[in-house]
C-alpha cells in the first residue's frame, strides 16, 4: 500500500472532536504537514464538555487562539461556581464551589485563566485555526483500517458522502477517537481502572421562563438534589438554551427509549421546582463516566490520544483537559523527530509521562464527583480525595519525574500536595511578567516552537546555548534576565527571575517546547557548553 497511498502525509490524526482538532492546531504551530479525518460531518452540535483549566488555556495562548476562544465563549464569561439545591425556587442552595478563583491566586502562577466555553463553540474555532495555518481537516472521513510497519502507517479512510476510498501513508497515526477507539482496540490495548461509574442522558432543551425564575443566579453547573427528580442543570446563554443532565440507570433496564420528550419534561419540571415550566426539548445525547486508562499510550507508530487513552469523570472537567495536554505534549515531540533534532526514541516519552498524570488525574477526578454527589453516582463508601486533591495543583501542578527530562527525582508524586511551580526539572515552568524587546510578555510565551535555556546577563550560558544549538543544528533560544544592554528579559516590578526558579545568579534552566523544565542547573559549572551539549542530546535522544 505504501507505493501506492494516494495522500502522503508525516501524520494522521484519527478523530476531530475537541483533542483531535487541538492535536492538529499543535502540530499546524510546529509546521507539521498532518491529515485528520472525522467521520461526523462537521463539529459537535451539544454543548458539552465546557471546562476549559487554566493550564489549557496556556497552552492556547501561546498557540495564538485564546482571544478566539474566549470571544467564542463570551457569552459564559459571567458564570462562575457550582451549586447544588433540591429546588431552584427554594432557599436551600449551598456552593460547593462558589468562585473557580476566589482569592484571585492563580494570577501568581499563570498570565491567563480558566474559560467556560462548550464544544459546540470551541471546536469551530480549532477548525478555523487549523486551517488557517494549512492543517487539511476532513469531515465526514472514516477511518476503515490500518496496518504499519517499520518505517510508517498505511490506512485507507472513506469519504461518507461520496463513498470513495483513499489510501494515505504517513510516518505517524494519532488516535484521537474516543472512548471506544477502534484504533486502540484493534491495537489490543487493554484498560484498567474502576470501569463504568455513572450514566447520564444530556437533554437540550429551549425555556423562555428559566432565566426569570433564576434571577441573578449565575452558576457554571447546578445540581438538582430532588429526590426522584434529580439531575444537573447547566446553562448553554443564561436565557433561553439550557441543558439538563438526567441520570440514567441501565442496570435497572432503562433503556434510552424511556427518556422520551414527556418524561424529560416532567423531570426538568420537577427538579427545578417550576411545575408549569415551558420546556422544549431539542435534543438527546446518551454519555457514560467511567475511570479507565489504557495500559499503553502507543504501539508501534501509533499513538492515543485523549479519550482513545484515558476516561474520566467529569466532574472538575479534567478529561478534556488531560486530553489536550497529551496533544500538546506529542506534538512537539514528533515534530523534533520529523525535523531531525531528535531521535525516535524520544516519543518513547510520551507514554512515560502522560501515563501517570492521566492516572492522577483520573482518581481525583472520580473523587470530586464522590465529593460533590454528583446526581446519579453512589461511589464507594471508601472513596475520598485524598492528598494532591485541590483542583488548580490537579490542572497546573502534576510533573513528570521521568521522561524527556534530566536530573528529575522519581520519587516525585504526580500530583503534589499543593501547587508548587519553582522551577523544578520535570514541572510546568514559572510564570514571569517580562518586557522583551519593548513588549510586556509572559516568560510562558517565549515555550511553544523551541527549547529555551533562561540565564542572567553576564553568564556564559546563553554563548553555550548558541553554541550547542548550531552544534546539533536544533533550535536552542537563549535569553538573559536582568537589566542592562545584554539582558534580553527585563523582569516586572521587583522580581527576581532566579529566585522563582530557585537558581542562584549564575544559574540556569533548560525549558522545552512544551513550557516543563527539561533540566536546570543551581549554579556555575565549569564548562557549560559541554554539559549543555550533554543534557540536550540526552533530553533529545541523540545517539
Amino acid at each position: 500500500m505504501e507505493d501506492k497511498a494516494d495522500v502522503r502525509v508525516p501524520v494522521l490524526v484519527v478523530g476531530g472532536s475537541l483533542v483531535g482538532l487541538s492535536t492538529s492546531l499543535f502540530l499546524s504551530r510546529h509546521g507539521v504537514r498532518h491529515l485528520l479525518v472525522e467521520k461526523h460531518s462537521g463539529t459537535s452540535a451539544h454543548p458539552r464538555g465546557r471546562g476549559i483549566n487554566a493550564r489549557t488555556m496556556e497552552l492556547f495562548r501561546t498557540a495564538g487562539a485564546e482571544s478566539a476562544i474566549r470571544r467564542a465563549a463570551s457569552v459564559l464569561d459571567g458564570n462562575q461556581g457550582i451549586l447544588q439545591t433540591e429546588s431552584l425556587t427554594g432557599d436551600n442552595h449551598k456552593w460547593l464551589v462558589k468562585a473557580i478563583d476566589p482569592s484571585g491566586a492563580l494570577r501568581r502562577f499563570s498570565p491567563t485563566g480558566w474559560c467556560l466555553c462548550s464544544q459546540n463553540n470551541i471546536e469551530p474555532v480549532l477548525a478555523s485555526q487549523s486551517r488557517a495555518q494549512g492543517a487539511d481537516v476532513r469531515f465526514s472521513t472514516e477511518l476503515m483500517s490500518f496496518d504499519q510497519d517499520a518505517t510508517g502507517v498505511s490506512a485507507v479512510v472513506k469519504d461518507r458522502e461520496t463513498g470513495e476510498h483513499t489510501t494515505v501513508r504517513a510516518d505517524f497515526l494519532i488516535a484521537a477517537d474516543g472512548p471506544r477507539s477502534p484504533v486502540r482496540e484493534q491495537l489490543r490495548i487493554p484498560q484498567t481502572g474502576n470501569g463504568e461509574l455513572f450514566h447520564n442522558v444530556s437533554v437540550t432543551f429551549r425555556s423562555e421562563r428559566l432565566a426569570e425564575a433564576l434571577g441573578d443566579l449565575r452558576f457554571i453547573v447546578c445540581y438538582l438534589m430532588r429526590p426522584g427528580a434529580d439531575g444537573a442543570l447547566l446553562p448553554v446563554d443564561n436565557d433561553k438554551q439550557w441543558v439538563f443532565h438526567a441520570p440514567w440507570h441501565p442496570d435497572r433496564g432503562e433503556t434510552l427509549e424511556d427518556f422520551t420528550d414527556e418524561r424529560c419534561v416532567a423531570q426538568i419540571r420537577n427538579a427545578i421546582g417550576v411545575p408549569d415550566l415551558d420546556v422544549e426539548i431539542g435534543g438527546k445525547a446518551p454519555w457514560h463516566a467511567a475511570e479507565r486508562v489504557a495500559q499503553r499510550y502507543s504501539s508501534g507508530r501509533v499513538f492515543l490520544a485523549g479519550d482513545a487513552a484515558h476516561e474520566m469523570s467529569p466532574t472538575g472537567a479534567f478529561g478534556s483537559n488531560t486530553g489536550i495536554q497529551d496533544a500538546h505534549n506529542l506534538a512537539w515531540k514528533i515534530a523534533a523527530v520529523l525535523d531531525g533534532s531528535a531521535g525516535i526514541e524520544l516519543l518513547d516519552t510520551y507514554e512515560a509521562e502522560r501515563l501517570p498524570v492521566a492516572r492522577a488525574t483520573s482518581e481525583r477526578a472520580s473523587a470530586r464527583s464522590a465529593e460533590h454527589s454528583h446526581p446519579g453516582y453512589a461511589p464507594p463508601p471508601t472513596m475520598g480525595g485524598g492528598p494532591g486533591s485541590g483542583v488548580l495543583t490537579t490542572a497546573m501542578g502534576y510533573s513528570y519525574p521521568q521522561g524527556a527530562v534530566v536530573g528529575g527525582d522519581p520519587g516525585r508524586p504526580i500530583i503534589p500536595e499543593a501547587l508548587r511551580l519553582t522551577g523544578d526539572t520535570g514541572t510546568r515552568a514559572p510564570h514571569l511578567w517580562v518586557t522583551r524587546a519593548g513588549e510586556r510578555v509572559s516568560t510562558l510565551d517565549l515555550y511553544e516552537r523551541s527549547f529555551v535555556l533562561l540565564s542572567g546577563s553576564g553568564t556564559p550560558w546563553r554563548e553555550a546555548a548558541e553554541a550547542v544549538g548550531g552544534q546539533l543544528s536544533v533550535r536552542l533560544d537563549a535569553y538573559a534576565f536582568g537589566s542592562g544592554r545584554d539582558a534580553d528579559l527585563i523582569p516586572e516590578g521587583d522580581a527576581d527571575w532566579a529566585a522563582a526558579h530557585e537558581l542562584t545568579a549564575e544559574g540556569a534552566v533548560l525549558v522545552r517546547p512544551d513550557g516543563f523544565v527539561a533540566w536546570r542547573s543551581e549554579g556555575s559549572v565549569a564548562d557549560p557548553r559541554a554539559v549543555l551539549l550533554e543534557v540536550m542530546s540526552t533530553v533529545l535522544r541523540r545517539a
